[in-house]
């Protein structure tokens, strides 16, 4: 239970036995004990106005004795504001949500809500009240500050589970036979220099990493580009680090270097090669480039390879976002990624309890975007649609023949 909702319970117990003195002592003395902002606290659960609490307080310090008996006539005093404005709690909700309180026309519906503009508007429509009232009265009707919750992920594609089960059966398949399955994305960009990096790291005590107030990009040692490659049955993985641009060519270069590597060592008796990728980004379902790269890859390896694309807007179910970019974030949180060769070796010492083991190298080339690959050179890419979602699922071929 919250502390506010205790105090308000308390307080609805005590209530008919004080009178009006007690009542403010009473609320000066639990402020007091609560410390730091215990006078709002107190305030916001029991409905007492803060000049009434402080008085309660300045009485307690000056010990002023209590005499018994009624304060006031019956009657007098203030009186409870939703008594004198009953309309005041609907015309609130309507402004704070207008579609659900029926109120589409809101004035408010397009603006920000906070306390000072709902009661500019409130005051506009002839109701007496404070921004701190409007923040008291949103309380007791059980509103919060409530950031927006990531849950909905748009319209989904009718064959999405079963596209799912498909990668997941085909996995399984080449698990069975010692054939490497890998989980292939780009992570985010990152800045190069002493920018500020997310997360906490232990430091001496007053002394902070310092870096730049601005996360505007150094011309001179511009952005980094990681391209990883996860290894699903060995739980281990590689990242190119690229400082040009993200392009199918790129990723492609970097799941060569991961064979190069580690792919050959790890199944030197590999006869096909299973990718899983997003639908979107260098690794398009819909690129020409990815697929006459994979061609040459295939051609360069005489390797099959394989490729199973992610339904649309499910990228966060690729592995290696969970199995390898998640503990890389992790290892440099709070780290000014000042260099290329900080971000490389970073990106190296990731290591997790469950074994994982992380090689990372510098890509350095050029990769132009704009590219344009025509019919013929698409032509020529020995493609075979699988049976299930050709457009998803397919096969490249080598044009040599397999060792």
């Amino acid at each position: 239970m919250e502390t506010t909702d205790v105090i308000r319970s308390k307080y609805e117990a005590l209530r008919g036995g004080l009178d009006e003195t007690m009542r403010r002592r009473w609320a000066a003395a639990e402020a007091k004990a609560l410390g730091h902002g215990g006078m709002t606290q107190v305030a916001k659960a029991t409905g007492l106005s803060l000049p009434t609490i402080r008085r309660g307080v300045r009485e307690l310090a000056d010990e002023v004795p209590h005499v018994p008996g009624r304060s006031r006539r019956s009657g007098a005093g203030r009186k409870p504001l939703l008594e004198k404005d009953p309309t005041l709690i609907a015309t609130l909700d309507a402004l704070v949500d207008p579609l659900t309180r029926g109120d589409p026309s809101s004035p408010l519906r397009w603006t920000c809500k906070s306390t000072a503009r709902l009661a500019q508007e409130l005051q506009s429509q002839g109701h007496r009240v404070s921004d701190q009232t409007v923040s008291r009265l949103l309380h007791a009707q059980e509103y919060s500050l409530q950031a927006p919750s990531k849950t909905q992920e748009g319209n989904q594609h009718p064959d999405r589970n079963a596209q799912f089960e498909y990668i997941n059966a085909r996995v399984k398949q080449f698990q069975r036979r010692g054939q490497p399955v890998i989980s292939v994305d780009a992570k985010k960009k990152e800045l190069v220099g002493d920018f500020y990096n997310r997360g906490q790291e232990w430091q001496p005590k007053g002394v902070p990493e310092r870096v730049r107030v601005h996360d505007f990009i150094d011309p001179e040692l511009g952005k980094a580009i990681p391209y990883g490659v996860y290894d699903v049955a060995h739980n281990d993985g590689w990242v190119s680090v690229g400082i040009d641009h993200d392009t199918p060519a790129f990723a492609v270069a970097s799941i060569r270097q991961w064979w190069l590597h580690m792919g050959v060592r790890s199944y030197p008796r590999a006869k096909e090669l299973l990718i899983t990728a997003d639908s979107g980004g260098s690794n398009s379902v819909r690129s020409r480039l990815w697929k006459l790269e994979l061609q040459r890859l295939a051609d360069e390896l005489g390797l099959r390879i394989h490729v199973c694309h992610l339904p649309p807007g499910t990228s966060k179910w690729n592995k290696i976002e969970h199995r390898l970019f998640c503990h890389i974030t992790q290892n440099w949180r709070g780290r000014p990624l000042v260099s290329l060769a900080v971000i490389v070796n970073l990106i190296g010492s990731t290591t997790t309890a469950a074994g994982l083991r992380v090689q990372a190298g510098l890509d350095p080339a050029p990769y132009p975007t704009g590219l344009k690959v025509s019919d013929e050179q698409l032509g020529a890419v020995h493609l075979k649609p699988d049976s299930f979602h050709g457009d998803w699922n397919y096969q490249i071929l080598p044009n040599r023949p397999q060792n």
